[in-house]
C-alpha cells in the first residue's frame, strides 16, 4: 500500500482495501460498454475514463492482471475509433497515465504500425477533417506521448521495420520530408532489449552521417541529439570511444554563444516548415537535455569522455558568468540542470539495479563521481550569482543534489561562498542567493559533520560545518527585514530547513554548543524580538474589500506567495523542548494580547495557530482564552441590530466606532485562525465561543459579522474534521544517540510509525450539532420567515438581516463541508430500495458525519424559496445574490469545497523547496532510497492533502458509475435558479453562477440539454437584453456544453439555428461575445454524432440534417441584408456540417457537389472574408480525382467512374461556363493580395489577408488545414525569390478544379489568364501566377495539347517581359509547377520537362540584364524542386547543358546576373554531388549510365577552385597598384586592368556561390570547393573594390560557423597556416580572426600536432609589426580552451623570457639587439597569459601579473599594453578581490598599486 494511503485516518485507510474490487467492477463495465462491431459505442465508454483516473490519482492497490487487461482493451478501443479524435484523446491520455504508473511491472507486446497510421491519417494527410485545431493539437500531443509510453513494449524486429519505413524520407536532405522522417524516427525508435540488435557501430555511424547532412538547423539537431542520447543510455554493447570527438564537436557547437567578438546567433538557420515544427515541437527550444543525458551516460571508468567533458566545460563556463549573460543563458541553464538530473538518475539506477557483473565495470566509481562533481562545480561557481533568476535557482538546487554525492568538495565551496557574502554585505542579491544555497544543503551539513566516520583526520572540517550552521543561524536574525522580502523569505526557509533536521531541541547534552538550551534560549529571545518588530512594520499588500470577504488570509508577502513563514513557525515551535516552549509561549502571548495589528492579521493568526498546533493545552490557556475574553468584553454593551421590532421608529442606525470595529474584527480573525487545530481543547471554552459568535453576528457592522463568520467556520472545522496532530513532533530516533531526525520516503511502504489524527469525540460532535441547530437550522427558519411574511417596514434593516442570516448559513456549510451527508439520490427503477443500495468507488472522508441528509434537503427547499424572493425583490443587491450562489454551491456541489481546499494547498506545494528534500542518492550515509526523502512532517502533510482530495472525489462520480441513480429532486430547482442567475445583469453575479453551474454540469450531464435549449432561445429572441446574451454565451461556451453537442443532435441543431439567428443584437459587447462563442465552438469542434445524419425524423421539432443544411445555405447566400460576419458564420457552419457528413457511410454525392458549387460561387463574393473561407472550403471539398492522368487506374474501376462524376461536374461545369466567371473570380481574388510597400512583411504571413482582418475575424476564417498543406515542400532560403505574395492554397484550388472538371477549365480560363498576366497591377499578376501554377501542376488529360496551343507561348512571353517587381510571384509559379509529387516529392509532374526546356532556350541577344537574371532565378527555383537521386535521363542531360552554360558565364558583366548564376550553380552542383554519392553507394544503378560516369569525373569542381588563389593575389596586387598609380600608368597597363576586372567578377560569382551554399544547408556536399576557396575569402576582406569586400565579409561571417569534418580539415589547416604567414598583413590579421572561431569549433577534432603548428605560427606573430596585439588576444582566448599542456608550456616560456629582459635591465646592460618589437612581444605574451584567466586565481597568476606590472616604465606601445592588461585584470577580479588578494605577497601588492595610481601632477 502506498505510504499516503497507509497514513490516512484509520477509518479511511481500512476502507481503501476494497478498492481493488471496485476497480475490477469498473473494468467489467467498460468492457460491457464497448462493442467492437459498433464503433459508435466508444462514446458510451468515455464516461468511465474519469472514474478510472480516480484509481490512478488515489494511488490505489489494484491487481496487475486487471491493469494489463485494461491497457489491452484500451489500445483496442483507441485503434478502432479512427476519425473520433475526442475519444482518442481521452483514451490515449488514460493509457499514458496507466503505462506511466504500472509500465515497469507489465509485460505487453504492442505493434507500432497502428499508432503510426493514426498519426498520418489525422495529421499528415493533405486533406484533414473538420475538427478544431485545439482538439487536433491535443490529439497529436496525446498520440505522441502514447507512442513514447508504448515504445518499450514494441515487439522484436520493430526497429528494422521502422528504419525501412522512415529511411527513404531522408534520401533527399533538401526536401521537407526529411524533417518529418527524423521526427518520426525520434518518436518511434525503441531501445528495449528485444530490439537491441538493431544498434551497431555501423548504424551509429550512419546516424552521424545523416545528422551531418543538414547543418545549422536546430530542429534537425534536436531530433538527432535525442535519438543518439537514447542509444548512448541504453546500448551498452557499442564502443563509443571512436565517436567521442564527433559527438562533442556537435554538442559544443549546438550552443549558440558569441565566440570572440562574433555574433551569438547563427545568421541563417534553416527554417523548418511551420506544421513540422508545431507537430514535433520539443518542450525546450534547445537540445540541452539530450546533450546532458548523452554526456552523463558516456562517462565510464577509463573512458576519454571525461576529458572531453572537462574541455567542453572549460569552453562554456565563461558564458555562465553574470557579466556574460544573453539569449544563450537559457540553454546553458538547461544544460546544468539536466546534467545534474541525469547524473542523479544514473547513480540511483546503478545503486539499485545494476548489481550484475556485466555492468559493474561500466558503473561509476568514487573517483568518477568526484571528478564529475569537480567539473560541474566550475559551472556552479560561475553561475551562482547570475542575474537570471532561473540560473541562480538551478545552481542552488544543483549544489544541494551534489552535496550528497561529494560533500568534501561541495560543502566547503558553499561555506566559503556564504562567508564571502557576509563580508560583502553591500551586494544584497548575493546574500539572498548564498542564504538560499545554504538552506538547500542544511541537511548535508548536519549529516557530514555528525555522521562523518571518526577515523578520518578531517575532524576540523566537520566542526567547521557546524560552525557554518551556527553562524548562519545568528545571521538569520539580521535577515528578517520588512523592506527586503526576498531576503526575509530566504532566511525563514533557512531556519525551517535547519530545525527540520533535529528531533527535539534544547534537552540534549550531545548536541553542539549552539543547540543547547542556554544558547538557544538567548537565540529564541532575540529571534522573537526581531519577528515581532517585523510584524509591527508590515504593510498589507491589498486593501480589504467591502463585499463578501473571500478568505481570512489576504496578507502580506509572508503569506501571499510562499508557505515558508508558517512552515518555519510550525517546525520551530514543534521541535522545542518543554521549558523552551513555555519561555517562548509567554513572549508570544504577551505580544498578541498587547498589540492590535490589522496590517498583519493573518501573520499573527498563524503564529498563534502554530503554538496551538504544537501544544494545545498550554496554548489554549495562554492565547485562546485571553482572545475570547477581549472579544466578549469589547462586544458587551455595544449596540446591536434591533431585528424584528415593528416599532423601531428611531431613524438613527446603530453603529460601532471605527476604532472598536477594527479591534474587534482583528481579534476575531486572529481567534479564527488560532483555533483551526485546537480540537477537544475548545470544549472548555464552549459557552464563551457560542456567546462570542452570537454577539459578532448581532453587531451592527458588516466587518465584524464577516469576522464572526470566519470564527464559526473555523470552529466547526476544528470540531468535526480529521487533521493530523503532533505533526511536527519527531519520533524517538533509530540512528542512535544522534540528534538528527531520520527522514522518510513516500515510496517506502513498510513505514510503521503512523501519524496521529484528530478523530472527533462524542462531545465535540454534540457541540457541532448544537451549533448547526442554532446557526444553520434556526437561520434557515429566519430566512423563510423574512421571505414569506414581509413584516419589515425598514428596507435597510431588512437587507442587513438578510445578509447576516445568509452569512450564518454559508459559514455553517463551509465549516462542516462534506461531513453533512449528501442529498439522497432518486432512483430510476423502483426495484432497488434505499437500504440495498451501497455505492463505493474509492474511500475518502473529510471528517466524522454530523447532521443528516434531510437537513441538506430541507435547506435546498428553503434556499430555493429565498432565491426566488431575492430575484423578485432585491435583484440589484449583488452581495446578497453572491451569498446565495455560494450557498447553493455548497449545498448542491457536494465535495467541491474540499476540492477547492486541496487545489489551494497544492499550489503551495508546487513551491516545495529543495531545503526539505534529501535526494535519493545519499553517499554521506551510504543509504539510498527509491525516491526523494522528506521530513516526517512534510510526509504527513502530503497524506493529509491526499485525504482531502479523496474526500472530494469519493462520491463525485456517483451518477456516472450507476445509471439507475438520478440526482435528488431538490437539486433541479437549484439548477434552474443558477441558470437564471447566470443571466443576471451584474457581471460578478453572472460569473459566480456560471462557475457553480459548470461544476453541476460536469457531475450530471443530462442537465445540459435543457440549458442549451433555454440559452439558444435567448440568443434568437430579438427582445433579449444585452446581459442575458452575455450570460448565455458564457454558459454555452463551457467546454462541457460544447462537448455535449458532439453526441446530442437536438442540442446541436438548436445551437446552430439560435446562433445564426442572433444578428439583431446591436450592442458591441453582445456581438463580441457571440463571435467569441463561435470561434470557441470552431476551435473545440469534435465532429457530429452519426445518428444526426441517419434519422432526421425522430428529432421532434428540431431541424434535421437536410433541413438544417438547406436553411443555412439560404442564409449564407443572403449577402445583402445580413451582417458579413453572420454570412461568414453560416458558411463556416455549412462547411463543418458537410465535412462531418463526408465521413459518414451513406453519402449523397449530390449534396456534396451542391455545396462545392455554392463555395465556388462564393469566390466572387463581395465580402473578402467569405472569399477567404471559400478558398479553405474548396481546398477540402474538391477531391480532384476524375481527370488526373496517373491516378485513373488506381482510383476506380473505369465504368462507374464516369457516372459518379457526372453529378459534380454537372453543377460545377455550369458555374464555370457562366460568362466571365474566371475574369470576375480572378479580379475578386486579386483584392485579397495586399502588396505592402515593404514586401518583407508579406512573406512572413503565409496569407496576405492578414492586414485587413481583426483578430476575431481571422480566427473565424483561418482554420487548421490552411497551414497543414504546406508548400513549398523544400526549405526556403533564397533572397531573390522571397517576399512574394503567392498563396499556394489559391493555386491548389485551380489545380483541383482542373482535376475535377477536366479540359473545359483550360478553355474557360485562357482569356482571363492572358489578360491578367499582362496586367500592370502586381496583385493581378499574383493571381494569374497562382492560376497558371495550379493548371500546370494538375496533370490532367488534355494538358499537353493546351501546353502546345497556348500555355507555352504564355510562359515564353513571361520570361522575356522586363517587369521587375512581379518576378518573385512568377518564380514561385514556376516552382509550384515543377514541384515533385508524392510524399517524398519524387514523382515527376507531367509538364516538368517541357517547362525546363522552355526555360533552357537561349534568350535573344537584345534583352536587358534584368531578364537574364530573371531567367536564372526561374532556373534556380526549378532546380531546387528536382529530387536528385531519382532523376530521369532527360533531366540529367538538361543539367549537363545548363552546367556548361553557367561555367561559361562566370564573369558576366552584370552584378545581379552574377548573383543569380552563383545561386544556380550552388544548387546544381550540390544536386550533382548528391546524385553521384547516391550512385557510388549503389554501383549497380550507375554502371550502365554513361552520363553518370562523365559526371563523376567532376571537371567543374577543379574549374571552380583552380584559379581562385591566383585571382585573389592578382586582385590584391592590383588594388595596391591602384592606390599608387597615376592615370598615366593606368593607360599603359590597360591589359592588366582588364584581366583584374574579370578576376574580380569571377571572384564575386564564387562568393555568391559560397554564401548560397552555406545559407541553403547544401554545403555538406560542397566542402572541398569551399575549403578550396578559403584563402580567397580570408584575403579579400579589404580591397579597393567595395562590393567584392562586402561579399567576402559576408562569406567570412558564415564560414566562421562551419564545422569541417576530417578529410577536409587537414586541407583547411594547411590553407590557414599559409595565410597566417602571408606577406600581406591584412590577410594575416583576417586569418587570426578566423582562427579564433576555427579553434573553438574544432577543438575536439584537431590533433595535437595540428594544434602545436597553429600555436607556433601565432606565437611568431607576437613580434610582427602590424598584428602582434591581435595575436596576443587570440592566444589569450586559446588558453581558455582547456589545452592545459600547450598553455602551461607557453606560459612558462613567456615568463622566463620576460624575466630575463627585466634581469638585463637591472644589470644596466644595454639590451643590445633587443628591438622594441621583441620586448613588446614578450610583454604581449605575458599579458595573454594574465588575461586568459579572467575570474580565477591560479597559483601562477600572482607572479605573472606582478612581473607584467614591472614593465610600466617602458616606452609607449609597451606601457599602454601593460596599463590595459592590469586594468582588465583588476576589473574581472573585483568581485572576489577581498579573498583573492591573500594570494599576493605585500611586495607584489605594492608593485600592482604603482601601476594603477596615475602619476601625480604635483609630485
Amino acid at each position: 500500500m502506498h505510504l499516503y494511503n497507509a497514513w490516512l485516518p484509520p477509518q479511511v485507510a481500512e476502507e481503501t482495501k476494497r478498492e481493488s474490487e471496485s476497480f475490477a467492477v469498473v473494468l467489467r463495465s467498460v468492457k460491457e460498454a464497448w462493442r467492437p462491431e459498433d464503433p459508435e459505442s466508444v462514446y458510451s465508454t468515455l464516461k468511465w475514463i474519469s472514474v478510472l483516473d480516480l484509481f490512478i490519482k488515489a494511488k490505489s492497490e489494484v491487481s496487475l492482471e486487471d491493469v494489463k487487461e485494461l491497457v489491452e482493451s484500451g489500445l483496442e478501443i483507441f485503434n478502432a475509433s479512427q476519425n473520433k479524435l475526442y475519444a482518442q484523446v481521452r483514451w490515449g491520455s488514460m493509457l499514458v497515465k496507466l503505462l506511466k504508473k504500472h509500465g515497469k511491472k507489465l509485460s505487453l507486446r504492442i505493434y507500432w504500425k497502428p499508432l503510426y497510421d493514426t498519426l498520418t491519417r489525422t495529421h499528415f494527410k493533405r486533406n484533414t477533417g473538420p475538427e478544431g485545431w485545439r482538439l487536433r493539437q491535443r490529439h497529436f500531443e496525446t498520440v505522441t506521448s502514447l507512442v513514447r509510453s508504448c515504445r518499450k513494449f514494441f515487439h522484436a524486429g520493430s526497429n528494422f521495420d521502422i528504419w525501412t519505413e522512415f529511411r527513404p524520407f531522408m534520401e533527399n536532405p533538401w526536401h521537407n520530408s526529411s524533417f518529418e522522417g527524423s521526427g518520426f524516427l525520434r518518436l518511434f525508435l525503441t531501445t528495449n532489449i528485444e530490439n537491441a540488435d538493431f544498434y551497431t557501430s555501423e548504424r551509429i555511424r550512419e546516424f552521424l552521417d545523416l545528422w551531418n547532412s543538414i547543418p545549422n538547423c536546430q530542429f534537425w539537431d534536436i531530433q538527432w541529439a535525442s535519438i543518439l542520447a537514447r542509444c548512448i543510455k541504453n546500448c551498452k554493447s557499442i564502443d563509443w570511444e571512436c565517436f567521442l570527438p564527433a559527438l562533442f564537436t556537435r554538442y559544443l557547437n549546438m550552443f549558440e554563444v558569441p565566440v570572440s567578438t562574433g555574433n551569438g546567433v547563427y545568421p541563417f538557420p534553416l527554417e523548418v516548415p511551420r506544421n513540422t515544427r508545431f507537430l514535433f515541437s520539443s518542450k525546450t527550444g534547445t537540445p540541452a537535455k539530450a546533450i546532458a543525458k548523452s554526456i552523463v551516460f558516456l562517462l565510464k571508468p577509463g573512458s576519454l569522455a571525461h576529458e572531453h567533458f572537462e574541455r567542453l566545460v572549460c569552453l562554456l563556463e565563461q558564458y555562465y558568468h553574470p557579466s556574460n549573460g544573453g539569449r544563450w543563458t537559457y540553454s546553458l541553464e538547461r544544460l546544468l540542470r539536466y546534467l545534474v538530473i541525469s547524473f542523479q538518475k544514473r547513480l540511483l539506477h546503478e545503486q539499485f539495479y545494476a548489481k550484475d557483473d556485466k555492468q559493474a565495470d561500466l558503473s561509476l566509481g568514487a573517483s568518477e563521481r568526484s571528478s564529475f562533481v569537480k567539473v560541474t562545480l566550475k559551472l556552479i561557481d560561475r553561475g551562482q550569482y547570475s542575474k537570471t533568476e532561473t540560473l541562480s535557482e538551478t545552481v542552488a538546487v544543483a549544489t544541494s543534489v551534489l552535496a550528497y554525492v561529494e560533500p568534501s568538495l561541495v560543502l566547503p565551496f558553499i561555506a566559503s561562498r556564504f562567508q564571502l557574502a557576509l563580508e560583502t554585505m553591500t551586494a544584497t542579491h548575493q546574500l539572498k542567493t548564498a542564504v538560499t544555497s545554504l538552506a538547500y544543503v542544511g541537511r548535508a551539513l548536519f549529516l557530514a559533520s555528525l555522521l562523518a566516520s571518526p577515523q578520518k583526520e578531517d575532524l576540523h572540517t566537520s566542526d567547521s560545518f557546524m560552525d557554518v550552521v551556527a553562524i548562519s543561524l545568528s545571521n538569520a536574525l539580521l535577515g528578517m527585514d520588512a523592506n527586503d522580502p526576498p531576503k526575509t523569505l530566504a532566511t525563514m526557509q533557512l531556519i525551517g530547513s535547519i530545525f527540520s533536521n533535529l528531533i527535539v531541541v534544547g534537552d540534549n547534552e550531545d548536541a553542539p554548543l549552539f543547540l543547547q538550551s542556554l544558547a538557544l534560549s538567548e537565540w529564541l529571545d532575540e529571534f522573537f524580538c526581531r519577528l515581532f518588530s517585523l510584524l509591527q512594520h508590515l504593510e498589507p499588500t491589498s486593501v480589504m474589500n467591502d463585499g463578501v470577504q473571500t478568505s481570512i488570509t489576504s496578507g502580506t508577502f509572508l503569506v501571499e506567495d510562499t508557505p515558508y513563514y508558517f512552515c518555519m513557525l510550525e517546525v520551530l515551535l514543534g521541535k522545542l523542548s518543554k521549558p523552551l516552549f513555555n519561555q517562548v509561549l509567554k513572549k508570544i502571548s504577551r505580544f498578541v494580547n498587547t498589540n492590535i495589528l490589522p496590517g498583519a492579521t493573518a501573520e499573527v493568526g498563524l503564529l498563534c495557530c502554530a503554538c496551538v498546533h504544537s501544544n494545545p493545552e498550554d496554548s489554549a490557556a495562554n492565547l485562546i482564552k485571553p482572545l475570547l475574553q477581549s472579544v466578549t468584553s469589547s462586544l458587551q454593551g455595544t449596540p446591536t441590530y434591533e431585528f424584528g421590532r415593528e416599532d423601531s421608529s428611531s431613524s438613527t442606525k446603530a453603529t460601532l466606532s471605527p476604532a472598536l470595529e477594527i479591534a474587534i474584527e482583528y481579534h476575531l480573525k486572529v481567534l479564527a485562525i488560532a483555533i483551526s487545530y485546537a480540537g477537544p481543547q475548545l470544549l472548555h471554552h464552549k459557552d464563551e465561543l457560542k456567546e462570542a459568535i452570537a454577539s459578532a453576528f448581532r453587531a451592527p457592522s458588516w466587518k465584524v459579522n464577516g469576522a464572526g463568520d470566519h470564527v464559526l467556520r473555523s470552529l466547526l472545522g476544528s470540531l468535526v474534521l480529521y487533521y493530523p496532530i503532533e505533526q511536527y513532533k519527531s519520533l524517538p530516533e533509530k540512528l542512535g544517540a544522534s540528534i538528527l531526525e531520520e527522514w522518510g520516503c513516500s515510496k517506502n511502504e513498510n513505514d510503521s510509525s503512523l501519524p496521529k489524527w484528530h478523530i472527533p469525540g462524542k462531545e465535540e460532535l454534540s457541540f457541532a450539532n448544537e451549533l448547526l441547530v442554532y446557526h444553520f437550522q434556526a437561520a434557515l427558519d429566519d430566512l423563510l420567515e423574512i421571505c414569506q411574511t414581509k413584516i419589515h417596514v425598514d428596507a435597510g434593516n431588512e437587507k442587513e438581516l438578510l445578509k447576516v442570516t445568509l452569512l450564518r448559513i454559508y459559514s455553517s456549510l463551509q465549516g462542516v463541508m462534506s461531513c453533512l451527508p449528501e442529498m439522497r439520490p432518486s432512483l430510476r427503477s423502483t426495484s432497488i430500495t434505499d437500504q440495498d443500495y451501497n455505492f463505493f468507488l474509492i474511500a475518502g472522508a473529510v471528517g466524522s458525519p454530523v447532521g443528516n441528509s434531510e437537513m441538506r434537503e430541507r435547506a435546498a427547499q428553503q434556499v430555493h424559496v429565498a432565491c426566488r424572493y431575492l430575484l423578485k425583490e432585491r435583484s440589484d443587491d449583488s452581495i446578497l445574490l453572491i451569498l446565495i450562489i455560494r450557498i447553493i454551491h455548497a449545498l448542491a456541489n457536494y465535495g467541491s469545497l474540499e476540492y477547492e481546499d486541496w487545489l489551494h494547498h497544492i499550489q503551495a506545494w508546487k513551491l516545495e523547496s529543495a531545503s526539505i528534500i534529501e535526494p535519493p542518492c545519499n553517499f554521506i550515509t551510504s543509504s539510498h532510497a527509491l525516491g526523494k526523502r522528506r521530513p516526517r512532517w512534510a510526509l504527513i502533510d502530503k497524506a493529509y492533502m491526499h485525504n482531502t482530495w479523496r474526500s472530494s472525489q469519493s462520491s463525485y462520480h456517483k451518477f456516472r458509475a450507476d445509471t439507475s441513480l438520478v440526482p435528488s429532486e431538490h437539486m433541479v430547482p437549484l439548477m434552474d435558479d443558477l441558470l437564471e442567475l447566470s443571466l443576471h445583469n451584474y457581471e460578478t453575479v453572472r460569473s459566480h453562477a456560471a462557475r457553480s453551474l459548470a461544476k453541476m454540469f460536469k457531475r450530471w450531464p443530462p442537465f445540459i440539454a435543457k440549458s442549451v435549449l433555454i440559452m439558444t432561445q435567448y440568443l434568437s429572441n430579438p427582445k433579449t437584453p444585452e446581459h442575458a446574451v452575455l450570460g448565455s454565451c458564457a454558459v454555452l461556451s463551457m467546454k462541457t456544453v460544447l462537448g455535449h453537442m458532439t453526441t446530442d443532435a437536438t442540442s446541436l441543431s438548436s445551437f446552430v439555428t439560435g446562433l445564426l439567428a442572433s444578428s439583431h443584437h446591436e450592442s458591441l459587447k453582445a456581438q463580441k461575445a457571440i463571435t467569441e462563442l463561435f470561434v470557441k465552438y470552431n476551435i473545440h469542434f469534435s465532429g457530429i454524432s452519426r445518428s444526426f445524419f441517419k434519422n432526421s425524423e425522430n428529432l421532434g421539432d428540431a431541424a434535421g440534417f437536410e433541413d438544417l443544411v438547406s436553411k443555412i445555405t439560404s442564409l449564407s447566400f443572403d449577402a445583402t441584408s445580413m451582417h458579413w460576419r453572420y454570412n461568414l458564420m453560416a458558411n463556416r457552419v455549412l462547411l463543418l456540417l458537410i465535412l462531418s457528413y463526408r465521413n459518414c457511410s451513406s453519402v449523397s454525392e449530390k449534396l456534396l457537389s451542391q455545396t462545392a458549387g455554392h463555395f465556388l460561387r462564393n469566390l466572387r463574393s463581395q465580402l473578402p472574408q467569405s472569399r477567404m473561407l471559400a478558398i479553405s472550403a474548396l481546398n477540402s471539398l474538391l477531391q480532384g480525382a476524375p481527370y488526373r492522368v496517373n491516378s485513373q487506374e488506381l482510383r476506380h474501376p473505369f465504368v462507374n467512374r464516369r457516372e459518379n462524376m457526372n453529378s459534380s461536374i454537372g453543377i460545377l461545369g455550369e458555374i464555370l461556363e457562366e460568362e466571365n466567371f474566371f475574369s470576375e473570380t480572378l479580379n475578386c481574388l486579386s483584392h485579397v493580395h495586399i502588396i505592402s510597400d515593404n514586401d518583407s512583411l508579406a512573406s512572413k504571413g503565409s496569407h496576405g489577408a492578414s492586414s485587413f482582418q481583426s483578430v476575431t475575424d481571422k480566427a473565424i476564417t483561418f482554420f487548421y488545414f490552411d497551414f497543414s498543406a504546406s508548400w513549398p515542400r523544400t526549405p526556403n532560403w533564397m533572397s531573390s525569390v522571397g517576399g512574394h505574395t503567392f498563396y499556394s492554397s489559391f493555386a491548389k484550388i485551380f489545380k483541383r478544379l482542373a482535376q475535377e472538371c477536366g479540359t473545359p477549365v483550360l478553355h474557360a480560363i485562357q482569356t482571363a489568364l492572358e489578360e491578367f498576366s499582362g496586367s500592370k497591377e502586381r496583385a493581378k499578376q499574383s493571381v494569374a501566377a497562382e492560376a497558371l501554377a495550379g493548371i500546370l501542376h494538375s496533370d490532367i488529360d488534355g494538358l499537353p495539347e493546351a501546353w502546345d496551343s497556348w500555355i507555352k507561348l504564355q510562359l515564353e512571353k513571361l520570361i522575356i517581359t522586363p517587369a521587375v517587381e512581379s518576378i518573385p510571384e512568377w518564380a514561385a509559379c514556376v516552382r509550384y509547377a515543377v514541384t515533385g509529387k508524392g510524399k517524398y516529392g519524387t514523382r515527376v509532374p507531367l509538364l516538368r520537362q517541357r517547362i525546363l526546356d522552355c526555360l533552357a532556350r537561349d534568350l535573344p541577344q537584345t534583352v536587358t540584364s534584368n531578364v537574364v537574371a530573371k531567367r536564372y532565378s526561374f532556373l534556380s527555383v526549378a532546380l531546387v524542386e528536382i529530387s536528385p537521386h531519382r532523376m530521369p535521363a532527360e533531366e540529367l542531360e538538361f543539367l549537363e547543358k545548363l552546367l556548361a552554360e553557367l561555367l561559361d558565364n562566370m564573369s558576366h558583366s552584370s552584378a545581379q546576373v552574377r548573383e543569380a548564376i552563383g545561386v544556380t550553380l550552388s544548387i546544381l552542383c550540390s544536386n550533382l554531388r548528391l546524385l553521384t554519392t547516391y550512385f557510388s553507394k549503389d554501383p549497380k544503378r550507375g554502371e550502365d549510365n554513361v552520363m553518370i560516369k562523365s559526371l563523376q569525373t567532376e571537371g567543374w569542381a577543379k574549374l571552380l577552385t583552380e584559379r581562385a588563389s591566383e585571382s585573389a593575389i592578382n586582385i590584391q596586387n592590383s588594388s595596391q597598384l591602384e592606390s599608387m598609380e597615376t592615370s598615366f600608368d593606368l593607360y599603359e597597363n590597360g591589359f592588366k586592368n582588364n584581366e583584374s576586372k574579370t578576376d574580380i567578377r569571377r571572384m564575386e560569382m564564387l562568393f555568391h556561390f559560397i554564401i548560397s551554399s552555406l545559407k541553403s544547408g547544401r554545403s555538406s556536399y560542397l566542402l572541398d570547393v569551399i575549403v578550396g576557396l578559403l584563402y580567397s575569402v580570408i584575403s579579400l576582406q579589404e580591397t579597393s573594390d567595395k562590393d567584392l569586400s562586402t561579399l567576402a565579409k559576408a562569406a567570412f561571417e558564415l564560414l566562421k560557423w562551419k564545422i569541417l569534418p576530417r578529410p577536409f580539415l587537414e586541407n583547411a589547416v594547411s590553407k590557414i597556416l599559409s595565410s597566417i604567414n602571408d606577406p600581406n598583413w591584412r590577410t594575416r590579421s583576417a586569418s587570426l580572426s578566423y582562427l579564433r572561431t576555427f579553434m573553438y569549433r574544432h577543438t575536439f577534432l584537431l590533433s595535437v600536432s595540428e594544434k602545436v603548428q597553429i600555436w607556433n605560427s601565432i606565437e611568431k606573430l607576437l613580434v610582427d609589426n602590424q598584428v602582434r596585439e591581435h595575436a596576443s588576444g587570440v592566444l589569450a582566448s586559446l588558453m581558455k580552451a582547456g589545452d592545459e599542456e600547450l598553455s602551461a608550456d607557453f606560459r612558462d616560456r613567456a615568463f622566463s623570457e620576460a624575466q630575463s629582459i627585466i634581469r638585463k635591465r637591472k644589470q644596466r646592460k644595454p639590451v643590445s639587439g633587443q628591438s622594441t618589437a621583441s620586448i613588446h612581444g614578450a610583454v604581449l605574451a605575458l599579458s595573454a597569459s594574465v588575461l586568459s584567466s579572467p575570474y580565477d586565481m591560479p597559483s601562477w597568476l600572482p607572479d605573472h601579473v606582478t612581473l607584467l606590472a614591472r614593465f610600466i616604465t617602458e616606452p609607449s606601445p609597451i606601457k599602454s599594453t601593460v596599463t590595459k592588461a592590469v586594468a582588465e585584470f583588476r576589473r574581472t577580479h573585483a568581485d572576489t578581490w577581498s579573498i583573492q588578494k591573500d594570494s599576493f605577497s605585500e611586495e607584489q601588492l605594492e608593485v600592482l598599486a604603482d601601476t594603477s595610481s596615475s602619476s601625480s601632477y604635483f609630485a
